[in-house]
């Protein structure tokens, strides 16, 4: 989700991205109004894709601000010409789930959407009471005040519908949450999503905003379905599944040449510094390439960092990322019994969990055929 999207600041300490699918949404709009026989200017067509933007962004504030006084705030979000999907964090403390905090959030952005489209309703008639503002429905960039009262009445009522990722989705998936696990709970709620993402599809025949809204629905449950799997798997599986057992250990005493030349036969990047029994460090191959460039040859235990977080084997994939995140680390030696059994790095974590979560969602789909 981050490589299709763009930042655009933060809120409320939440990382805000712009998905691609708003890029597209300047000539839409223009295509839109063209079918119309519509004389909207470029500029005006620039100020209609603004609104909606501003109002899908004061939409997600509703939910940022209402995480943050629920003590569940997001790390990033990305957002889409009709909402947000919040941007999977493997690093994200784990917080106990409560199915009535996550209806109330999903019901903040509806909410802020109504005050705002009340308010825009209020200042135009005291500013412009000559402006017609409720007898056509459709947005036009040739009524930009009329556009900013509609926008956010139309985003309201298409977020209060029951269609996962939309808000009434999310309620929807935070009640199932009572009686069935949270991938169970998204899994149904995805499937009713892209029912209405059917339905939309269908009345683009009619109106070519639908057809915005339908691909929005079936890009974003397709998202938020993956990430609750990879969630899932951080949250169940257990180091001691996919820690590397045979890898290369270094000694302070070895020389950067030497250690270089141990990782040309090996495919780490990071190693444990090992003397005797006990582990006094790790060093990454990036730090011995940096080191030899600069200063030429030393010993490992002149480069290496003393300073490292270990975990037991029995430690679930969650809390190794955190781990990780907390100290900017790509290596996290595994012990058991105050033994060093394994490693697991960035890398064969992330390659591990993509695996794992394809090989749950491929299970999920063969008992659901």
């Amino acid at each position: 989700m981050r490589t299709w999207s763009i930042p655009a600041g933060r809120i409320f300490g939440v990382e805000i991205r712009i998905h691609f699918l708003f890029i597209l949404i300047l000539p839409f709009i223009s295509f839109s109004e063209r079918a119309v026989h519509s004389s909207a200017t470029p500029g005006r067509v620039a100020a209609l894709a603004a609104i909606i933007l501003g109002s899908v962004l004061i939409h997600e504030i509703g939910h940022a601000l209402a995480e943050k006084l629920s003590g569940a705030p997001r790390r990033a979000v990305v957002l889409f010409p009709i909402g947000g999907v919040t941007v999977f964090d493997e690093a994200q403390p784990e917080i106990a789930p409560d199915w009535r905090r996550e209806a109330r959030i999903a019901l903040a952005g509806p909410i802020t959407t109504l005050a705002i489209a009340g308010i825009a309703a209020l200042v135009a008639r005291l500013a412009i009471p000559q402006a017609p503002l409720w007898p056509n429905l459709e947005l036009s960039a040739l009524n930009l005040p009329h556009a900013v009262v509609w926008t956010n009445l139309w985003l309201a009522a298409i977020n209060l519908l029951p269609a996962y990722p939309l808000d009434g989705g999310h309620v929807l998936r935070a009640y199932f949450t009572r009686t069935a696990d949270p991938v169970t709970a998204t899994r149904h709620s995805v499937s009713i999503g892209r029912g209405f993402a059917a339905m939309f599809f269908l009345a683009g025949m009619w109106n070519t905003w639908f057809l915005l809204i339908g691909a929005y629905l079936f890009i974003a449950a397709q998202l938020e379905e993956r990430s609750a799997v990879f969630q899932s798997v951080l949250e169940t599986v257990r180091l001691e599944d996919i820690m590397l057992t045979d890898f290369t250990i270094l000694s302070p005493a070895d020389t950067l040449e030497d250690a270089l030349d141990k990782a040309v036969h090996c495919l780490q990047d990071d190693f444990p510094v090992i003397r005797g029994a006990d582990m006094v460090g790790v060093v990454s191959k990036q730090k011995i390439l940096q080191t030899l460039r600069s200063e030429g040859n030393g010993y490992v235990q002149s480069v290496m960092s003393r300073i490292f977080d270990v975990a037991p084997k029995s430690e679930t994939l969650a809390a190794a990322f955190r781990k990780l995140s907390a100290r900017n680390a790509s290596i996290l030696p595994v012990i058991d019994e105050q033994q060093l059994v394994g490693i697991v790095t960035l890398q064969n974590l992330m390659h591990s969990m993509a695996l794992l979560a394809e090989t749950r969602k491929l299970r999920n789909a063969a008992l659901e055929s």
